[in-house]
């Protein structure tokens, strides 16, 4: 394991002009001061609709690496940082990490030094048990943990301490980047539910939900998981064949919707070819805030558009009878912008930009100001990362040996 010192982030003033310059850099040593940046956020209020928009350089910002957990080489002498399958991290409000490790049905505890503090949890269905440990995150000082299987929501002291637990819908089945727990105050999360059934042109479906938690147990609110219109771009193409089997192809560089729950029950979402997040209410009913930052788009080249269709024009060429909805791919404009948005416990907005010279994270505060953009670490697909209100980001890697690490940092702003 290899650590970092932490340093504190010094603070940014608000104001309804900012200026800043740009010095981006993953590492422990200040960069020189670059010049004067054109960075800017305007806001304007249209219909009872705030519109922020915020252009030019972000303020200079780094991410700066306070310690890696995990092996650095395959020893398979139990170790603690020998993960078996990291599913979830948080940062508890004891400054200790949090390990869901999946695949050994436990949480493993560590210090911001690296060492392993404790370990609870272990497979089975009685208290304290996992069949799946999906997901875990805090709400006041209590841990909680989602088994998607098992159906419940676990609450468990910082000592590891089963407390109790609510039951959910069981067995269902997926990994963390969707059904988890999202932390979006410092008592205030969601979980992902499903609802009533509804009909699809593919057959029944049951609606997506977030269901809001706090320390003391479900708080009632419930908020719908928005959809894409009717007559939005298809992200995918649904082939059927004489016989009846369903192919699916994931049509390359479509844009979807990515979206997530916020506090006060708001939702966040965005188009991921618009950099443009609207903040609504009601279901999506009420926009209360929409937040613009204009980039340049960027082309899909031919090689890229070809090789990304090349298993369904070889499966299409051998299945020329099948019915396929729609016919064919349609080719976007450009690429995908936005590749995820999250909202940390202090009410920040962490948005993953994809950039073809390297993708970003740019930090935005509750009112929708640009704080920060700096290159986006290394991360383990389908894996949701984390964040805390002290301005860390905790992220999930897994190396050339498929051994994963939890690797934490610490956003650091101003010249």
């Amino acid at each position: 394991m290899r650590c970092m010192p932490p340093l504190s982030p010094a603070p940014l003033g608000a104001a309804l002009t900012v200026t800043g310059t740009l010095a981006l850099a993953v590492a422990c040593t200040r960069d020189a001061a670059a010049p004067p940046s054109d960075f800017a956020t305007t806001f304007d209020t249209v219909g009872g609709t705030v519109h922020v928009t915020n252009t030019g350089t972000p303020p200079p910002a780094r991410l700066v690496p306070v310690v890696s957990i995990g092996p650095e080489t395959l020893s398979e002498t139990g170790s603690p940082d020998e993960f078996g399958g990291v599913n979830s991290v948080a940062l508890g409000p004891d400054g200790e990490v949090y390990v869901a490790d999946a695949r050994n049905f436990e949480v493993r505890v560590f210090g911001l030094d690296g060492s392993h503090r404790r370990t609870f949890g272990r497979r089975g269905e009685g208290p304290g048990e996992f069949e799946t440990l999906s997901s875990l995150a805090w709400a006041g000082d209590r841990l909680l943990t989602y088994d998607i299987m098992l159906g419940r929501v676990g609450a468990w002291s910082a000592e590891g301490e089963w407390l109790g637990q609510q039951r959910t819908r069981g067995r269902m089945t997926g990994g963390g980047g969707a059904i988890r727990l999202y932390a979006v105050g410092p008592d205030e999360l969601y979980r992902h539910a499903t609802g009533s059934a509804f009909e699809t042109r593919f057959g029944s479906a049951l609606r997506s939900l977030y269901v809001g938690l706090n320390s003391q147990g479900e708080t009632g609110d419930t908020l719908e998981q928005l959809e894409a219109p009717s007559d939005a771009p298809a992200p995918y193409i649904i082939c059927q064949t004489a016989e009846g089997i369903l192919r699916f192809f994931t049509i390359p560089f479509a844009p979807g919707l990515t979206q997530h729950p916020g506090p006060g029950g708001v939702i966040y979402s965005a188009f991921e070819s618009d950099y443009r997040i609207a903040v609504t209410r009601n279901d999506g009913a009420d926009t209360v805030r929409v937040i613009h930052r204009p980039l340049p788009a960027e082309p899909i080249g031919d090689d890229e558009w070809e090789e990304g269709n090349r298993d369904f024009n070889e499966w299409r060429a051998e299945n020329r009878s099948a019915s396929c909805d729609p016919s064919g791919p349609t080719r976007p404009a450009a690429k995908p912008i936005l590749g995820g948005i999250y909202i940390a416990p202090d009410g920040k907005l962490w948005v993953k930009v994809m950039r073809a010279t390297g993708d970003l994270w740019e930090v935005f505060d509750a009112d929708g100001r640009l704080l920060a953009g700096v290159p986006r670490p290394p991360h383990k697909p389908g894996v949701a990362p984390a964040f805390s209100a002290s301005d860390h980001l905790l992220t999930i890697r897994r190396d050339s040996l498929d051994l994963d690490h939890v690797d934490v940092w610490l956003l650091e702003r101003g010249s």
